[in-house]
């Protein structure tokens, strides 16, 4: 005799067993602030120069472009070689914009990465080598000079008649290590107060953070003015060596709460449902709508005695079918594993899932705040 299971006990025990996943994981613990907050004040600084790759295979800039032309003849006279721009004619060499990020309390001597990408006609940037270049902050200060070989992950190569194969982007570079800092990065540690800026503002989180820090340095050490920001005030015995003190706060470790969201991307039918979402008592019925388009060719021929052509024409042939819903009751999903487990009982597929996130919010039933993309 053949068994019938219905479509609520599969779901039900699809739930429990996710209840029972659920159930059977640690509790997670908490974040550090060291992944929710930043010290106000100690940051990275971007450096930016425009400088010359020279070696490449003909793949340079066009020669006769004044971004490449202007600046190599005056680094060629600065190097005690006179050449007139009209005279120099040079394929092998691109016009760059060098950008790197200069660490907070970086000092002279430290080594930087680097990325080179060009500006001009160059077609790729393989095999070159980028001439001493000073990298300059937003300050117009000279902060760290830049020079190597770069590093590009990637080909292109072309034919005589027009054609041409590439893989990856070939007009941008990197040069490991290929900035050496000259002098020290701008900043300093704070004395009186520490201030952390968090990166997703929260009041729950930043309360979090203050009872944290409150518990650890035994005192009210820390106040909350705003979602954004944390105040902590350096205890006297500290003020010497504000440094320790950063790195036991960054140490700590605080449980962030988290919106109730859910992200739904249109395009790509991808869907993220937050830790934070519940569903309430609801009953939900979803049937979709299948149209199938089938094209083809066929040939259209006129009569023997017609003044005609013989034409090649397209045949479409539609089909539409609609799949029948069944209204299936859920009592509430307190948690995300319940929630998808109610939800794939309906058998909906991704896609059907934004018109049902949709009609359960209007009717008061799913508390989380909807973003599509």
């Amino acid at each position: 005799m053949p068994i019938v299971t219905s479509r609520l006990t599969i779901a039900a025990a699809a739930a429990a067993a996710a209840l029972a996943l659920v159930a059977a994981v640690p509790a997670a613990r908490g974040e550090r602030i060291k992944e929710l907050a930043d010290v106000e004040g100690v940051r990275g600084n971007p450096l930016v120069g425009y400088g010359l790759v020279v070696g490449l295979a003909g793949t340079g800039d066009d020669a006769s472009s004044a971004a490449v032309r202007r600046p190599l003849a005056a680094l060629m006279k600065k190097l005690g070689v006179t050449v007139s721009e009209a005279e120099l004619k040079a394929k092998n060499v691109a016009a760059v914009v060098i950008t790197a990020e200069l660490p907070p309390f970086a000092r002279p001597g430290a080594e930087l990465d680097i990325v080179v990408s060009s500006t001009g006609s160059a077609k790729s940037l393989a095999g070159g080598t980028l001439v001493a270049t000073p990298l300059r902050g937003a300050d117009l200060e000279v902060y760290a000079v830049a020079q190597g070989s770069l590093v590009v992950g990637g080909f292109a190569a072309g034919g005589a008649s027009g054609s041409s194969v590439a893989k990856n982007h070939v007009t941008v570079g990197r040069v490991p290590g290929g900035a050496t800092v000259e002098q020290p990065a701008p900043g300093a540690l704070p004395q009186d107060e520490i201030v952390l800026i968090l990166r997703e503002a929260d009041f729950t989180t930043a309360t979090r953070i203050a009872d944290a820090i409150d518990a650890a340095l035994g005192g009210a050490h820390a106040r909350v003015d705003d979602p954004g920001a944390v105040h902590v005030a350096v205890p006297a015995d500290d003020r010497a060596r504000v440094a320790t003190l950063i790195a036991r706060i960054e140490a700590l470790e605080v449980e962030p709460d988290a919106p109730a969201r859910i992200v739904i991307d249109e395009r790509t039918g991808t869907i993220a449902v937050g830790a934070a979402v519940r569903l309430g008592p609801a009953a939900i019925a979803h049937g979709g709508l299948t149209v199938d388009v089938a094209e083809s060719r066929a040939v259209s021929q006129p009569g023997p005695l017609a003044d005609g052509e013989t034409r090649d024409v397209a045949v479409s042939e539609l089909g539409a079918a609609e799949a029948e819903g069944e209204l299936v009751y859920v009592a509430g999903a307190p948690t995300v594993a319940e929630l998808a487990a109610a939800l794939d009982a309906l058998g909906a597929r991704p896609r059907d899932l934004v018109a049902i996130f949709l009609a359960l919010r209007e009717v008061g039933a799913l508390r989380a705040e909807l973003v599509t993309q």
